[in-house]
């Protein structure tokens, strides 16, 4: 009974995990790249190769004019940048949008 009830523990986070790469590699094979200038952090944490912390960073270290920038500032690995980099894109924000508010 207790071997069964560890699998029913441990399932769940497998199926989630599986699930979120699967959606990160569907996103991607539908032309749909995720925004490393936008992403949450649950988003980021998707793609193969990043956790907590290179999510993280990779929020903190926003904007990114391209995503190379996460290798070139050291963000990230190159052998993890060789992994997501079909998955993701650094959108620029379109002119105008970052213009303040008229007073």
């Amino acid at each position: 009974m207790l071997p069964l009830l560890l699998l029913s523990l441990t399932l769940p986070a497998i199926s989630l995990t599986f699930s979120s790469v699967a959606a990160a590699a569907q996103a991607a094979t539908a032309g749909e790249k995720l925004d490393i200038n936008t992403a949450t952090k649950d988003q980021l944490k998707a793609l193969p190769g990043i956790g907590d912390v290179y999510s993280q960073k990779i929020i903190d270290g926003r904007p990114y004019r391209t995503k190379l920038d996460l290798v070139h500032r050291k963000i990230i690995p190159q052998a993890t940048y060789d992994k997501v980099r079909d998955l993701i894109i650094a959108k620029q924000p379109k002119p105008g949008a970052m213009a303040p508010a008229p007073k």
